[in-house]
């Protein structure tokens, strides 16, 4: 396993004071320029759904037991044909070299020194060759459903000979959410920022000598196909090149000629659920793209125990959305998710002190879950059940 050595962009001491996601989150807003932590912070529409899918947590009581002896605590998973050391996993997310210069890199070699599962993503800035390079640790590829069906199977065939053993396919985004935050500060890729967001860049200098003394910015997986500072946009990237038209033959065609672990992103509903079972995949992400798609959809967390009920028997279930505590993962796990994918979680840590900030954040996680199943009565993921979990309403 090959790492990176870790990479400082903020005071040590600075970071050691940051133990939780708010934390974190601040230490990053004073270092991004405003469009920059805005792509980060921000959702679709009126944020409902953002705010409620960490705030549905709070309607969720632990209800613990003692007396069980819980010197040991194992908290590996299992999950598309892997062992996670814990039971989170750090979601592909786009562009992580806007925030930090080690972008990917640095949450790849976090993830393996950490031994979960790190998602590379097609928008990702590194390519799947060196994310695999940096960790042999478990890693999924995601990746979105273009029009081009050759390009379709140029990145599966990518991916399977980079080592790559999971699939990811994201199926709520066969167009852009509503996110009026990068409307304001007209953020976009290549940058075309209206006055308020070029004075907000102004006002952060050190993020921009950071960004412009660095290799430039790369979407290795695509740049044989979307030209950056060209004619084709990120924003026209999600409206012309990805297929709206895309159907569960098309998935169960991708499922064919991948041959391996393949996972659907995005599944809400207990009818998707139980036909990605049906056509054979291994595993399924009950989410809502972090509130950024569709405003007003509900919180997977209020969703998964029907999900898990319906077809947690025969493929994996993990959830994603506004976990911050490793309570929230425990009340997840409970429920029955396999595991509990993390985004904004270390993308503020990554854009607040890089690899460094990436690990802590992991370490709190893991310190935290780890407590909890203490507190719990709990010695493997396998005790934590719904006996243990009473909802307010």
């Amino acid at each position: 396993m090959h790492t990176i050595p870790t990479q400082r962009t903020t005071d040590p001491m600075r970071l050691k004071q940051c133990h939780n996601f708010k934390d974190f989150r601040r230490l990053a807003k004073r270092r991004l320029p405003g469009p920059i932590f805005n792509y980060i912070d921000g959702a679709a529409d009126d944020e409902i759904t953002y705010r409620r899918n960490t705030a549905a947590f709070d309607d969720c009581d632990l209800v613990p037991n003692v007396l069980r002896g819980v010197a040991d605590v194992d908290m590996s998973v299992t999950v598309l044909g892997q062992k996670l050391a814990m039971p989170v996993y750090c979601s592909p997310t786009a562009l992580q070299r806007l925030f930090h210069h080690r972008g990917e890199r640095a949450v790849a070699a976090a993830a393996a020194k950490y031994g979960t599962m790190f998602g590379v993503s097609s928008l990702g800035t590194v390519s799947l060759e060196e994310a695999r390079r940096i960790s042999d640790g478990p890693q999924v590829y995601q990746f979105y459903f273009h029009k081009d069906r050759g390009l379709n199977r140029e990145m599966m065939a990518r991916a399977k000979n980079a080592g790559v053993q999971a699939i990811m396919l994201t199926v709520d985004s066969i167009v852009g959410g509503n996110r009026e935050r990068d409307k304001r500060t007209g953020f976009s890729i290549p940058f075309k920022l209206n006055l308020a967001g070029i004075t907000q860049f102004a006002i952060k200098p050190a993020w921009a000598i950071n960004y412009l003394t660095h290799e430039r910015f790369r979407l290795p997986q695509l740049e044989n196909h979307l030209k950056i500072g060209g004619a084709l946009s990120i924003s026209r990237y999600f409206t012309e090149m990805l297929d709206p038209s895309m159907s569960w033959d098309d998935v169960s065609d991708m499922m064919r000629d991948w041959g391996g672990q393949f996972c659907l992103k995005g599944v809400m509903s207990v009818e998707d659920a139980q036909r990605a079972a049906e056509i054979g995949c291994t595993g399924i992400v009950v989410s809502n793209h972090g509130g950024r798609q569709l405003d007003g959809s509900r919180t997977a967390f209020d969703q998964l125990s029907e999900i898990v009920d319906a077809v947690g028997d025969r493929i994996d279930v993990m959830m994603d959305g506004g976990a911050q505590r490793g309570t929230h993962v425990l009340k997840a796990l409970s429920l029955g998710a396999k595991a509990v994918g993390l985004g904004r979680y270390y993308l503020f840590p990554l854009a607040a002190a890089g690899q460094a900030g990436v690990e802590r954040a992991l370490e709190i996680m893991r310190t935290e879950i780890e407590r909890g199943m203490k507190l719990m009565g709990c010695t493997s993921i396998a005790q934590l059940t719904r006996k243990n979990l009473r909802f307010r309403q």
